[in-house]
């Protein structure tokens, strides 16, 4: 059943932080409330497998129209993180122990749905000596046995206190897409992602490269949160520098009033400048909207990807 404690109670974790003006939404991100047929099946496959989705967890705007055509982000290894971003509207603590039965849920549940892509994304787990990477693995192994037409997308996180093994043992599964988003600009992960490092996820996805060069990598950032079009412009920069192959971007939601707050609602063109300024940088794919999130509109932004690549392969 889905979880309909306050904020204070889901996330104890921000409760003693100041509350920030939630300003109201313009019409450019308005989005209505799911009801459809196709929501409610999708919604009741993954609860039978008793799966979390990050469509549910991090409020995602656009959960109906994903969930009305058979799409989901799963996200494995439980519903608490040991992060505290100051954006996530995911809960903070000490997670349950791995449930070893989850992978083949998760498998199970994407042959149901008869996907064609699946995004599998996680909370933190730095309680795990390599972070959850082997539990990532068979996840992806599963859903090969299970759906081997699928493709597969994984969001993972930093990996930041775990051995470079916990990366190779991701990339050695082979899913199709490897994504870690860098959030947001490197001046303001103090107060926005105080737990990771800049620097150590862009060189994260440079390394699933030299790993696997062939490996399709993505990451994405949120807008909104304070900073300027220079800062996007040299993110979009170090991402190129680390060969990363599609960018997305997305106006930044505020969960809840405990969390960091909105700075500016960004119009659409200057999401489109975004767009413009980022092909002209040499990223195979970009997606930028409003409401752009990592997975949204994931398996027909992968299949324009490969077709990216095939076309500046047949130039060359």
């Amino acid at each position: 059943m889905r979880d309909i404690t306050l904020p204070d109670q889901r996330h104890p974790e921000k409760a003693h932080r100041p509350d920030q003006a939630q300003p109201k939404k313009p019409a450019w991100i308005r989005v209505k409330a799911p009801t459809s047929e196709g929501y409610k099946a999708t919604r009741d496959i993954l609860r039978d497998n008793r799966l979390v989705t990050v469509c549910e967890e991090a409020g995602c705007p656009n959960v109906g129209e994903c969930w009305s055509q058979g799409h989901a982000t799963m996200m494995i290894m439980g519903e608490i993180c040991t992060r505290g971003c100051s954006f996530c509207n995911i809960a903070t603590g000490r997670p349950d122990t791995l449930d070893a039965f989850e992978p083949g849920r998760v498998a199970h549940a994407v042959e149901t749905l008869g996907l064609k892509h699946v995004v599998v994304t996680s909370v933190d787990r730095d309680d795990l000596t390599d972070g959850g990477a082997e539990h990532f693995a068979q996840t992806i192994r599963a859903i090969r046995h299970r759906a081997p037409e699928t493709t597969i997308e994984v969001l993972t996180p930093d990996f930041l206190k775990c051995p470079d093994s916990a990366l190779e043992t991701v990339v050695e599964a082979r899913p199709d897409v490897f994504n870690h988003n860098l959030e947001t600009v490197p001046g303001l992960y103090p107060s926005v992602r105080p737990g990771a490092r800049y620097f150590h996820s862009l060189r994260l996805l440079q390394r699933v490269k030299e790993l696997d060069p062939a490996m399709f990598t993505k990451s994405g950032i949120m807008v909104g949160l304070g900073e300027d079009a220079p800062a996007v412009r040299q993110v979009m920069d170090d991402m190129r520098a680390a060969d990363i192959d599609f960018l997305t971007i997305g106006q930044y939601l505020q969960p809840t009033p405990k969390h960091h707050r909105v700075d500016r609602f960004v119009p659409p063109e200057e999401f489109a400048g975004y767009e413009k300024a980022a092909y002209g940088k040499g990223f195979l794919m970009v997606s930028a909207t409003p409401l752009t999130r990592s997975s949204y509109h994931a398996g027909a932004d992968f299949a324009r990807l490969r077709a990216a690549r095939l076309e500046r392969l047949g130039r060359g």
